[in-house]
């Protein structure tokens, strides 16, 4: 018989519906159980893409005896993490405080009040069965050792959310220069990104911040940083050398064999990152990335309606990896006479460079190899090119990893900026009408008024949207804007940000608590000012107040930035590859900042032949005919015109692009 989760949409708890364990999804149901009963709760979080979860779902909670324990002594909740984000981070938080180490799947057992009092990660059927056994004897026979060290949990967990008074003083060019001489000592400068010999993640929002202030400083050794990891991530098994697409993280330094499977969040970002290399660097790596993950996403992760799904598993037929590689022989049947020279390039040897099998992935790239070799690059790219064809073409014929349906408000916003920026740089009709299709998506089936929802799947909404969700979203809007200068964007941009004001607002810090207060609290509302793999929620917020402010002309939106950067200027200071997308803030009052302001009927034009060139410290505004956006008000003549402002003061109007870029030089 199915358990609770049977009646849930997403397709990770929907793995678990017939699972042997009583599960239920988490809610005032399970809880209000666990209280009558007075029994432990076991809040086990994990998400569909997660090979890990996978292998413990297989060894314990598909086992009929490990069961039975589960179902006697505790309350057993299973909680998707990317529908619950809110939920894996206080109990994240909890183990990380128990064990310092986290990951997923998540196990965390709790008093009925929801108070964590042990947990881990996998644990072996073994263990797991030592481990339900011994929590619940201590429970039965020493309850109060067991409240005591709740108390103890929550007290630590709630030191967790301080967040420091803000840092007198403005940031300068000598702080920045003491962040880089902190940073660069955890820099792979062989192979890119962080200094670590396993488990290496593409972190873009890291890899901006070096673009940018290596841009603005003219610091070689910082965009050098940024470079080798854009080129040795674009060479390695982690970027999906026959479909495109980014796997989410290496288990070497060398970028060499993924973690199978693919995020929507990740690919969102990283297609920002490479077009935005592109526009600084133009080299032909970073576009054939861009292009050929555009193709991915549009093949495997939109929907019919125009949102993206989340993820396509690690696993297939219960192997992790299985879909992506390859055996030398299959290649040599499949490519004949090219097989030696596309293995060459590509690394793959009889006896398998991962696992018996093959991973591939190159070291340079195709005009690099064919030089080295005194092959003819047009040739040697063209039999690269087929190759590629015909092993796609026989991997859609593999069975495929699962699918991730649910859409996710914030991952689907990540997504939409990443169209934006790929058609900013590369100006393909194309991407610009597909984000507008997800944003109307996003607009028509995610969004009541002001208010935004996380999940979207089948015709159903359920779950109140997080920071990260109106985060992603306005700065998407806004780019949008931009891009379009279709105000009705930077509209709803500004709504949803009253609506955050409203509701998440900590008065205390100035910043902004994850959760919304029309939502319970579990255990303590937790701030988030740290990147993850996404960027921080209260980075992109202030990122918005600063744009926000300028084109409404609403210096206390400003204002507020400037303070929410004050409160964590120290840590940027002392751990800046957890603080980059708040240095890309500090980066737009460092150097000069232009509002780039243009009127009449050639402002697409105008704007379109501006961007051409590379400043990341530009915002624009604009419109064909009159507009009370403060930016544009009484700004129209009877020619298109071009205004250069700093802080909302004008330089004299042009109505020249060379002109308008000769003003950004002064």
């Amino acid at each position: 018989m199915p358990n609770q989760l049977i009646h849930e949409s997403s397709p990770y708890l929907l793995q678990h519906a017939n699972n042997p364990v009583d599960w239920h999804p988490w809610g005032e149901k399970a809880l209000k159980k666990a209280k009558e009963e007075n029994k432990l709760i076991l809040v086990s979080i994990g998400y569909a893409a997660c090979h890990w979860c996978h292998v413990m779902e297989h060894e314990s909670f598909e086992d009929e005896q490990v069961a039975k324990i589960m179902n006697e002594h505790f309350v057993c909740i299973k909680v998707d993490r990317e529908e619950r984000p809110d939920i894996d981070k206080i109990y994240m938080d909890a183990v990380q405080l128990m064990t310092r180490q986290g990951g997923w799947p998540l196990n965390a057992f709790a008093l009925p009040d929801g108070r964590p009092v042990y947990g881990g990660t996998y644990f072996r059927k073994d263990q797991w069965i030592d481990v339900l056994r011994q929590l619940a004897g201590l429970y039965q026979n020493d309850p109060q050792q067991v409240l005591s060290y709740a108390d103890e949990m929550v007290t630590a967990m709630k030191s967790m959310v301080q967040v420091k008074p803000p840092m007198p003083g403005s940031f300068s060019l000598t702080l920045l220069e003491k962040v880089w001489e902190t940073w660069k000592e955890r820099i792979d400068f062989e192979w890119g990104g962080r200094k670590v010999e396993q488990n290496k993640f593409p972190v873009p929002a890291n890899l901006r911040m070096l673009l940018r202030a290596g841009h603005f400083l003219q610091n070689e050794e910082m965009l050098e940083a940024a470079r080798v990891s854009l080129r040795r991530m674009a060479f390695g098994g982690i970027y999906d050398q026959l479909g495109g697409g980014f796997a989410r993280y290496s288990v070497d330094k060398y970028w060499k064999i993924p973690h199978f499977e693919k995020m929507l969040y990740d690919n969102g970002q990283l297609l920002s990152l490479y077009a935005e290399a592109y526009e600084q660097d133009p080299q032909d790596l970073y576009k054939e990335v861009v292009y050929r993950s555009l193709e991915f996403i549009e093949r495997e992760l939109m929907s019919e309606e125009g949102g993206f799904y989340s993820s396509l598993d690690a696993d297939s037929e219960g192997v992790e990896g299985k879909f992506y590689v390859w055996s030398h022989q299959e290649v040599k049947e499949i490519l004949e006479e090219d097989a030696q020279l596309f293995s060459d390039f590509y690394n793959v040897i009889p006896q398998g460079n991962w696992e018996e099998t093959n991973v591939l992935f190159s070291l340079e790239t195709e005009a690099e190899f064919a030089r080295r070799w005194n092959l003819n690059p047009d040739s040697f790219s063209q039999k690269m090119a087929e190759g590629r064809a015909k092993l796609l073409e026989a991997r859609a014929k593999r069975i495929r990893p699962g699918l991730d349906d649910k859409i996710l408000c914030s991952w689907n916003a990540l997504m939409l900026q990443g169209y934006l920026d790929a058609y900013r740089v590369f100006g393909e009709e194309a991407f610009l009408q597909t984000a507008l299709k997800n944003a109307r998506f996003i607009r028509e089936k995610l969004t009541d008024g002001p208010q935004l929802y996380r999940n979207y799947k089948n015709g159903k909404r359920s779950i109140n949207a997080f920071l990260d969700d109106y985060a992603m979203l306005i700065e998407a809007y806004i780019s949008l804007y931009q891009q379009t200068f279709e105000e009705e964007w930077l509209e709803q941009a500004k709504v949803h940000m009253e609506y955050v004001e409203e509701h998440f607002h900590d008065s205390d810090s100035e910043l902004y608590f994850y959760s919304s207060d029309e939502d319970p609290v579990l255990i303590h509302r937790k701030i988030e000012t740290q990147d993850d793999v996404i960027p921080s929620s209260n980075a992109a917020i202030a990122h918005s107040l600063y744009n926000l402010g300028l084109l409404y002309h609403k210096m206390d939106y400003q204002d507020k930035a400037r303070t929410m950067f004050a409160t964590i200027k120290e840590d940027l200071m002392m751990y800046p590859a957890w603080f980059a997308h708040w240095g890309q803030l500090a980066l737009k009052d460092l150097f000069p900042h232009f509002e780039v302001a243009i009127t009449g009927e050639k402002a697409l034009t105008f704007r379109k032949e501006i961007g051409k060139s590379y400043n990341p410290n530009r915002l624009f505004a604009g419109a064909v005919s009159e507009s009370k956006l403060p930016i544009l008000d009484q700004r129209f003549t009877d020619q298109s015109m071009i205004y250069i402002c700093q802080q909302n003061s004008c330089q004299l109007p042009v109505s020249e692009v060379e002109a308008a870029l000769e003003q950004m030089k002064a």
